[in-house]
């Protein structure tokens, strides 16, 4: 177990546009910025987010160094450059990747299997072919837009383990194909069937089998790894808690 140090403002500039990072530092974020990030501004707010982002980059330096790494928290995959959204006022992984960038390493994947779009991180890297951004994601839920990503998998409502499953075996060699040197992997648990900001239809065993494929198709390749939570809103809460338990069980495999 390791306590991150919280990201310095230079290491979120690397993805953040100085306004959006001077009305986070300073407190002046508009009415319109609040509705869109969901959160209330408070310095507290800022501080907590800046550590959490520090564990995803404190866990990629781990993961060069380790094969793999589990950041308990992360994932804020709605942040823009120049705003946030639905609860991301940073965007970690995006971060975490120019890190690991200015370390040599070119080549990254992220594989996100929150059941929201990662429309931040896929705005973020829409121009840069060295990221290939994979999400598979409930299409008919929040955002209502949703750029693209190298690779977009929208399914239904209702989807359930086997069809899930099936398109994620589909979707993987393609994300292979890319020759990452390094992966980031969102490890959403609320495509569960009883979350409440989603709808989908995964069982508890579906999602470790999610978590298991993925884990074990990047130790295929031999490249780092580094997983993060992301979003989890069961009616239960011990569910949710379960379900990323499982994922970490199967990283620690």
């Amino acid at each position: 177990m390791v306590e991150p140090e919280p990201a310095s403002w230079e290491q979120l500039a690397l993805v953040h546009t100085p306004d959006y990072l001077a009305k986070m530092r300073d407190g002046t974020m508009t009415r319109e910025d609040v509705a869109a990030l969901e959160l209330p501004w408070s310095q507290e707010m800022v501080d907590g987010f800046r550590t959490m982002v520090g564990g995803t980059i404190q866990s990629a330096v781990i993961g060069l160094q380790s094969s793999v790494a589990v950041h308990i928290g992360g994932g804020l995959h709605h942040a823009f450059p120049n705003h946030g959204e639905g609860f991301c006022p940073f965007n970690d992984v995006a971060i975490a990747a120019r890190v690991v960038q200015q370390r040599g390493v070119q080549r990254i994947a992220i594989v996100d299997l929150d059941v929201h779009h990662g429309n931040g991180t896929a705005f973020i890297f829409e121009s840069d072919p060295r990221v290939f951004t994979f999400s598979m994601h409930q299409q008919h839920n929040y955002p209502m837009w949703k750029p693209r990503s190298t690779l977009d998998i929208g399914l239904a409502d209702g989807t359930h383990d086997a069809t899930y499953l099936r398109e994620l075996e589909r979707a993987l060699p393609q994300v292979v194909a890319h020759r990452p040197q390094f992966v980031f992997y969102l490890a959403g648990a609320d495509p569960y069937e009883d979350d409440q900001l989603g709808g989908l239809r995964l069982t508890k065993d579906g999602l470790r089998r999610r978590d298991r494929v993925v884990i074990e198709t990047v130790r295929g390749i031999g490249v780092p790894l580094v997983v993060t939570l992301a979003g989890g809103y069961a009616r239960r809460v011990e569910d949710t808690v379960a379900i990323h338990a499982a994922t970490i069980e199967e990283a620690s495999r």
